[in-house]
Order: structure tokens, then C-alpha cells, then sequence
């Protein structure tokens, strides 16, 4: 059964099913036919369709044709995940004075959230006024972390085809949260192949260096004289093979850049992905303090794309607004933690356009 809410053109529609529950798309139209696509597991991007310079339409993020490929899969394509997006050291925090024990999912460390961390949960849903909102419930314990923790994560579709995605939550227990979303983008739309040849500029005049295992050793550095520099736009492949440890360690670029001017509360622009091929612009605003730029140098194997399309290394890019990897760990970055009577409030807008 289709739903509809005729304000945006919002309709709503079952995706499949798992473990006995459901789990629902929606889709928002706005006047100009352009278009996303919204999915339950894990309060994910399903699609996101824009034109390009010629007014063409096109879905420009890395996805699947059914619900089941959305679980478990190691790209977290689209996804919400957490309580903790991104690295904690060993699976260990220590808060309040007690230590914290976390399942260890990506070498020695603890990754999004564990195996059974947000974005593979079915997230309760609704439309709610011109936007679609999803609610998760984390019990006291899961995946090892303190607290009851409700998340909220909203959606809204503009007409200058600019989206928005915010997150509010609260906790009954001092606790720790880092959220983000884990789109793939490839401005050429999903399916065309690299994603090397787009233009990448960051805000951001320092990045975390990092161990091995891609948890940050301590104080950013400037990226000047580096590859890690894109303050000026440059093809996101120009140095992805150089003699670089950061490039080495992720077999391309897995690192957190530090925004600057960021102010806590207040927007600030991250980044900008450019396709000269197609014309499209992706800007990216966020509150949070840091942007984690991962070049998919994994997705070969991952489950088979949307339109039959077999995703390879490098197809696309994530932009990950974030608070930095390892944070709970580092006294010094910016706080993660969430106190009861507090309440966790972060914005990402990705607005696309054209040249």
C-alpha cells in the first residue's frame, strides 16, 4: 500500500520485510521532479536524484535494489550509523570513571557503532509535516555503550534541491554519540565508474593524522605541502597514490579533516565535490566540527548496486560531517558526551546545483 502526503509529494511505500518487522521507503518530489529516496534501515539515503548541467536526472548515490543487501553490508551505504560513527581505540572508553567495553568490528577497534549498531536497525518512521522523520530506542547496554537513548533524524527535501538532515537526541545516563550519515556520492550518477576525476575542495585547513588502524594520534596538523591539502579544489585522484602514511594506511583517503571556523551550534560550509563531466555541485554544510572523507578504496565485493551495476574501489566518496574519530579517548577534542537533561542537536545540508 502507497501513502501520500500531498504537501511535498512524499509518498510512502513497504520495501520488504525482516525479522518479521517492516521496513518502509519513502520517496519526496519537489516541483522540479528532483528527488530522494528514504529507507528505514538505518535511517538511510536510498536515492538521490538531480540534474545535470543539460537538466538530465540522475541518482548520484551508491545503493542497492532490496532491503536485504542494506544489512550488514561493509560500505554502510547511505546509513545512519552509530551510537559512535566512525573509530574508537580497542573498543575502550572510559567515562565518569568507569571503562566502557565495546565489540571490536574493524581490526583492533571498535567501528560504527559495532555489528549491531544503528545502521542495521530498523528505525521506526513517519512523515511529519513536509519531511520524513525516523526514531531509533537504544536500550541501556547495546552494543556495550551506558545509557536509554532516543535518537531522532529528520529529513526535508527543498525546492532548490537542497537536503537536510537533522538529528536530535536525549539519554536517561551519561553516555557518548557521534552521528552522521553515510552517503556515497558520484556526481556522474551511480554506475558511471570513478569517482577520481571529481573536483574535491575542503574547508579545512588541518586534518588527524592517524595509527595504522586510522585511530588519530593526538593534535591536527596543517595540510599544506601535502596531499591531504584540498583547501583549493583538486581532482580527488591528483595524489591518492602518493608516498603518503595517511594514504597508505586506508589505501587511499580514510582521514577527518578539521572544519575551519567552526562554531558549536552554528552552520558552517565543508565541502564541495564538483563533476566537470556532468556539471553538477555538491556543497555540503554541517554544525558538526569535522568532515570524514573516505574514497570507497573498499567496495570491491561489496552487494551488487542498483541497476545491476557492480560497484568497484573508488566509484564514489563518502563525506562524513562528524564530531573526529576516537573522540571519548581524546580529552582535548571536542566533547561527545551526552549528559541526561541534555539534548544532542546536529545538521548536515547537502544542497545540489550546477555550473
Amino acid at each position: 500500500m502507497k501513502y501520500i502526503c500531498a504537501a511535498m509529494k512524499i509518498t510512502k511505500e513497504l520495501l520488504g520485510k525482516a525479522a518479521g518487522r517492516e521496513i518502509y521507503k519513502y520517496t519526496i518530489i519537489n516541483k522540479s521532479g528532483a528527488s530522494v529516496e528514504l529507507g528505514s534501515i538505518g535511517a538511510g539515503v536510498l536515492a538521490i536524484n538531480v540534474p545535470d548541467r543539460d537538466g538530465k536526472l540522475a541518482d548520484v548515490v551508491l545503493g542497492y535494489p532490496d532491503a536485504e543487501s542494506y544489512f550488514g553490508d561493509g560500505p554502510c551505504a547511505g546509513k545512519c550509523p552509530g551510537r559512535y560513527a566512525n573509530r574508537i581505540a580497542l573498543g575502550k572508553f572510559s567515562l565518569d570513571g568507569v571503562e566502557y567495553t565495546l565489540p571490536v568490528n574493524n581490526g583492533p577497534n571498535h567501528l560504527h557503532g559495532g555489528p549491531d549498531g544503528f545502521q542495521n536497525q530498523i528505525w521506526e518512521s513517519r512523515i511529519e509535516g513536509d519531511g520524513v522523520e525516523f526514531m531509533y530506542f537504544s536500550a541501556d547496554g547495546e552494543m556495550g555503550y551506558p545509557g536509554n537513548l532516543k535518537v531522532i533524524a529528520r529529513y526535508e527535501w527543498s525546492e532548490d534541491n537542497e537536503l537536510r538532515l537533522t538529528f536530535t537526541a536525549r539519554a536517561d545516563k551519561a553516555t557518548v554519540l557521534n552521528l552522521t550519515n553515510h552517503s556515497y556520492f558520484n556526481l556522474n550518477g551511480e554506475g558511471s565508474g570513478t569517482v577520481l576525476n571529481h573536483l574535491l575542495k575542503l574547508n579545512a585547513s588541518e586534518y588527524l593524522p592517524t595509527s595504522d588502524s586510522l585511530i588519530p594520534l593526538g593534535d591536527s596538523v596543517p595540510v599544506a605541502g601535502t596531499p591531504m591539502d584540498f583547501i583549493n579544489p583538486k581532482p580527488i585522484g591528483q595524489d591518492i597514490k602518493a608516498e603518503f602514511p595517511a594514504l597508505k594506511f586506508g589505501k587511499g583517503y580514510d582521514n577527518c579533516w578539521v572544519i575551519d571556523g567552526h562554531m558549536k551550534g552554528q552552520l558552517s560550509e565543508a565541502a564541495e565535490l564538483y563533476s566537470p563531466l556532468s556539471g553538477r555541485v555538491l556543497t555540503m554544510h554541517t554544525t558538526q566540527p569535522g568532515i570524514q572523507v573516505y574514497t570507497g578504496n573498499w567496495l570491491d565485493g561489496c552487494p551488487k548496486g542498483k541497476n545491476g551495476h557492480i560497484y568497484r574501489d573508488y566509484d564514489f566518496v563518502a563525506l562524513e560531517a562528524q564530531h573526529y574519530p576516537d573522540s571519548p579517548n581524546h580529552p582535548d577534542y571536542p566533547s561527545t558526551v551526552l549528559r541526561p537533561g541534555e539534548e544532542f542537536e546536529q545538521a548536515i545540508i547537502w544542497a545540489f546545483s550546477t555550473r
